[in-house]
């Protein structure tokens, strides 16, 4: 690569190419700023700019410049467009000190944070899981996630290679994930039949619909995968059964983009479903008074034009949980989602999430009531009738305490993804878009 000193995004497909560009950028020195195709266009604006960057390597330069005004094709590598941008020089802060890696995550508003991490901190989190790993013997792992996605980029690329094992990447389409949110599982089953990999890693939502296919008798599980991670989000105890007794041999994982994914993680020999495994080795895992969970060890550098991260601080995550005498992570939801209602009842949505979406014919959940008497929620359905739904939600409500049962409830108009902006990038649902969205149906019956 000619010489270059700015941060560079790549914007393109899954494939050797993507690898090959991100290690070239690593040992030239070159922070990288992956740019996800799930990113809207005024997402990868947003990125681009608040990481100062100036040159773009992509396998689709026609998308880069019809958002960037001036921006003009600048040369090729390995079959890839360099598209230079307008240099518009503004006031910002320097990066930190040691910017490797700068990765955008959605989180739970529209404009992405870049979070700056440093070559040691991926290289530890890569290091551990593949100590962690090394007893599996496994050898092909099939990137299922964009390499964008940090998750998969140091759990499927990096932890891979460090254990020798084969990483195959084929195209986006091929794995059957469609744009943003649409999942092919009849063309992923194909896949993982075409590469025989005996690693995976997968969303929740991918996991709740594969396993759906299977349970119906249209698919069958391969026989050849040893080892399916599963995290991004929470996933019910409930699941992991019925994917393991279908023969998915799956384990739950938790990570945040600040610890350069991976935080904890269950696996054969170490596995207590319910919880999200034991943290890594290179990390410590503390609680709070108030059950948040810290972090310590190798964390993120600091976030884009904000200062530094003090040197030693541990990492508020603002997730809440818990530690068993084991030293296994249990992590309940999100301290800013907690619901208190009108008789001061404090409630994690996600608990109910978890409830409700065990039941096969509820798709996704989001849980609502803060300040209010009970519990609404917007469900989305798996094509089923609403009184499946009504006896499914009776079935929940059976199994929860009075006071966190659901007794309202509506059926969504679409799924809750990335595109229309109702998830982030992971699955989680975004719960102020969703409330706005159905803001008229949610108060109504509590007026009644």
């Amino acid at each position: 690569m000619t010489q270059i000193s700015r941060p560079v995004a790549t914007l393109m497909d899954n494939g050797s190419r993507w690898i090959e560009a991100d290690a070239t950028l690593s040992d030239a020195g070159i922070p990288h700023v992956p740019l996800p195709l799930f990113f809207s266009p005024a997402q990868r604006v947003h990125a681009i700019a608040s990481a100062h960057v100036t040159r773009v390597l992509t396998d689709r330069p026609d998308e880069i410049l019809e958002f960037h005004p001036g921006a003009m094709p600048d040369g090729q590598w390995r079959a890839l467009t360099w598209v230079k941008l307008p240099d518009r020089e503004s006031t910002h802060s320097p990066l930190p000190s040691g910017t490797a890696k700068i990765t955008f995550t959605s989180g739970t508003t529209g404009e992405p944070k870049g979070v700056c991490l440093s070559t040691a901190q991926m290289y530890a989190t890569a290091l551990a899981l593949a100590e962690t790993l090394a007893p599996l013997g496994l050898t092909r792992h099939l990137c299922a996630l964009p390499l964008p996605v940090l998750l998969e980029n140091i759990a499927g690329v990096l932890a891979p290679q460090l254990l020798g094992m084969t990483v195959m990447a084929p195209p986006l389409i091929e794995t059957g994930l469609l744009g943003a949110a649409g999942f092919d599982v009849p063309r992923f089953s194909r896949c993982l039949a075409d590469n025989k990999p005996d690693s995976v890693i997968l969303l929740p939502q991918m996991l709740e619909v594969w396993l759906a296919e299977i349970e119906a008798g249209r698919l069958s599980p391969p026989n050849h995968l040893r080892f399916v991670a599963v995290g991004g989000a929470r996933v019910s105890s409930d699941t992991l059964i019925r994917a393991r007794d279908v023969g998915i041999p799956v384990f739950e994982g938790y990570g945040l983009s600040e610890c350069a994914s991976v935080v904890a993680l269950n696996h054969p020999g170490a596995d207590r479903p319910g919880s999200v495994g034991r943290p890594l080795p290179h990390l410590s895992v503390t609680l709070g008074d108030d059950g948040e969970i810290f972090i310590g060890g190798q964390t993120h550098l600091g976030y884009l034009d904000e200062p530094p991260k003090p040197v030693g601080a541990l990492l508020a995550t603002g997730d809440l949980g818990t530690l068993d005498e084991d030293g296994f992570l249990f992590v309940s939801g999100r301290k800013k989602n907690i619901i208190i209602t009108a008789f001061g009842r404090n409630i994690a949505p996600e608990w109910i999430e978890s409830e409700l979406q065990r039941e096969p014919v509820i798709a996704q959940a989001a849980v609502f009531g803060e300040a209010r008497p009970w519990l609404s929620a917007v469900i989305v359905s798996r094509s089923a009738a609403t009184s499946e739904i009504g006896t499914a939600m009776d079935r929940v409500n059976a199994r929860l305490p009075d006071y966190a049962r659901i007794q309202h409830f509506i059926i969504a108009d679409q799924s809750f993804t990335p595109a229309n902006g109702l998830a982030t990038a992971n699955g989680r649902p975004r719960r102020p878009a969703i409330a706005t969205h159905y803001q008229n149906q949610l108060e109504k019956p509590y007026e009644l």
